[in-house]
């Protein structure tokens, strides 16, 4: 059987996927299947996946990480230069080549992949590309083009705020993943077209959201819902690059009052950076200060503010309406 290959645009960045059956990417169509494209356009950045029980887990290198990432567990990254090694021993691992313009990765047959894996994989194509995934929600202001960017580590409200937003007029690109890329207007964004995850809170707080709600809730007290189904009750816009108008920092209300504060760029790139860049024992990887320069790009390029979202987080519409002259 011969191997078949997907392709996925990545705003203009094509991804291929090659592997000898459909199923040994179900991650990847999970996160870009809105994205793919059936053209035989050459990729940019080519993926090969390939199920072996010979696993090459101790490549040369100097070791940048060793121990246990969440949800997925124990995994060692190893630095050669021009090739990056992700090792989950026993299960799979991954050889990004920058160079190349391409990644290996090598499947257990028992194993399924990992989420660590899958989004190395990403972030390795858009940086060949000049973009980089932030976690950041993305919204496009009532009646413009801008996006308002809105950055906090999980568990703050992103989502939450990102649902209250949309139903005050707001347009959805994404809860949680935007990609950034400079421009030469400044920095541009969109959003990765992934389900948007509801808490029981968000519900309650939200009851707009309903219809698009079943009976069962996970562990985490939480349900994933599509985008399609969002679209009929709230704008969810689509998937392009928009300019980035401002970056807001969300942060709970000590008060339960919501209110919008002038951020220092220094302390808004702090945020940024402690969330999205990451750090080993060899310091920070080249790709991760080709991030850490993109974060300061757009620190510099735009305004930041502080939100403190109290109990009614609709009511940041009007202050974010009035702040960028919308």
């Amino acid at each position: 059987m011969s191997d078949q290959t997907f392709r996925y645009d990545l705003d203009g960045q094509v991804i291929g996927i090659t592997a000898a059956r459909a199923d040994l990417w179900p991650s990847f169509d999970l996160m870009l299947g809105a994205l793919r494209v059936n053209e035989p356009v050459p990729p940019g950045f080519r993926v090969d996946i390939v199920e072996t029980l010979e696993l090459q887990e101790n490549p040369e290198g100097n070791l940048a990480f060793d121990g246990d990432v969440p949800l997925d567990g124990h995994c060692r990254m190893i630095d050669a230069g021009s090739v990056f090694h992700l090792v989950f021993p026993g299960q799979q691992t991954l050889s990004i080549r920058d160079g190349e313009r391409r990644a290996e990765i090598r499947l257990h047959p028992d194993s399924k992949m990992k989420w660590t894996l899958l989004m190395m994989v990403l972030d390795a194509a858009l940086d060949a590309d000049g973009q980089h995934m932030l976690h950041t929600a993305g919204l496009t202001l009532p009646g413009k083009d801008g996006l308002v960017l809105i950055h906090a580590p999980s568990g703050t409200g992103k989502s939450t705020t990102s649902l209250a937003l949309a139903s005050q007029g707001f347009g959805l690109c994404s809860d949680d993943v935007m990609v950034l890329k400079a421009t030469a207007d400044g920095v541009a964004a969109w959003g990765m077209p992934r389900k948007v995850k509801v808490h029981r809170n968000t519900a309650a707080m939200l009851p707009f959201v309903a219809p698009c709600l079943g009976e069962t809730w996970d562990a985490e007290g939480e349900q994933s819902v599509s985008l399609d189904c969002l679209g009929q009750i709230i704008r969810v816009d689509d998937v392009r690059a928009r300019p980035v108008a401002v970056l807001l920092h969300l942060a709970r209300s000590a008060d339960a009052e919501t209110r919008l504060l002038p951020m220092a760029r220094t302390d808004a790139m702090v945020a940024l950076a402690t969330d999205n860049v990451r750090t080993g024992m060899t310091g920070l990887l080249s790709l991760q200060k080709r991030r850490m320069a993109m974060i300061a790009a757009l620190v510099k390029a735009v305004p930041t503010f502080t939100l403190e979202v109290g109990a009614r987080p609709d009511e940041a519409a009007e202050l974010i309406r009035a702040t960028v002259g919308v």
